[in-house]
């Protein structure tokens, strides 16, 4: 796992995400990004989205949805229809949460999503949860599909992506900003399976943060013109 301290986290972040998507694209016709929600993508994704990239060769998929109505405010999709997928022509491909049988559109979804994702963004909860992988739910202990329907989190059901399709993707780039995600944070970069973040693969992993995670040793920013800072390898 490769750990990036940013001094600006959206430049930072943005720089990587377009990067990846350039290699991806140089090596097949079209490239695939899955987008989690949270706070800490959006402007991430607004600053990616000036990148001069062939968009209308990216798909969009969602790592994961909360069960609610259509335009909802807690729905990832309400906020990147308002944010990043007006400013770029990609095709979206979003999670069907509204269907009667969920079990049955998550089967769907999954039937949607390319063998192997190019690029997954996570993010980290506070309590350890990525993706709608949280402490304590039968999801996490799937294994036979790529996509599942979990119990209720916070208010929510949620459909998300499970550890199988996480771990197949090219590059996972988690986006980690805040103290509050901090103990969270050392216990990913531990391998703490006492959490699901940690459950996830590390290969071909990128955590971009803001925070000197303890323990990993920061470079001479000097030495550096970059604004995103390789802390560890």
């Amino acid at each position: 796992m490769r750990v990036v301290v940013a001094d600006d986290l959206v430049v930072g972040a943005a720089g990587i995400l377009e990067q990846l998507l350039r290699d991806a694209l140089a090596d097949h016709e079209r490239a695939s990004l899955a987008l989690s929600g949270g706070s800490t993508p959006w402007p991430v994704l607004e600053h990616l989205a000036a990148a001069g990239i062939e968009w209308r060769r990216v798909d969009v998929y969602q790592v994961d949805e909360r069960i609610v109505p259509a335009g909802h405010r807690d729905r990832n999709l309400t906020r990147l229809a308002e944010s990043f997928l007006p400013l770029v022509p990609v095709v979206s491909h979003p999670m069907p949460v509204e269907a009667p049988d969920l079990d049955e559109a998550a089967a769907r979804y999954a039937a949607e999503l390319p063998d192997r994702l190019d690029i997954i963004h996570l993010g980290l909860g506070p309590d350890g949860h990525t993706a709608s992988l949280v402490p304590g739910d039968p999801v996490l202990e799937v294994r036979d599909r790529d996509v599942a329907v979990t119990g209720e989190y916070l208010g929510h059901r949620r459909m998300t992506l499970t550890y199988p399709a996480i771990d197949r993707a090219a590059t996972i780039v988690w986006l980690v900003a805040g103290e509050s995600k901090r103990d969270a944070l050392s216990r990913l970069l531990a391998g703490d399976r006492d959490i699901p973040a940690a459950m996830v693969s590390t290969a071909n992993s990128i955590v971009v943060t803001d925070m000197r995670p303890d323990g990993f040793a920061v470079p001479d920013p000097a030495a550096h013109e970059s604004p995103a800072r390789a802390a560890s390898e």
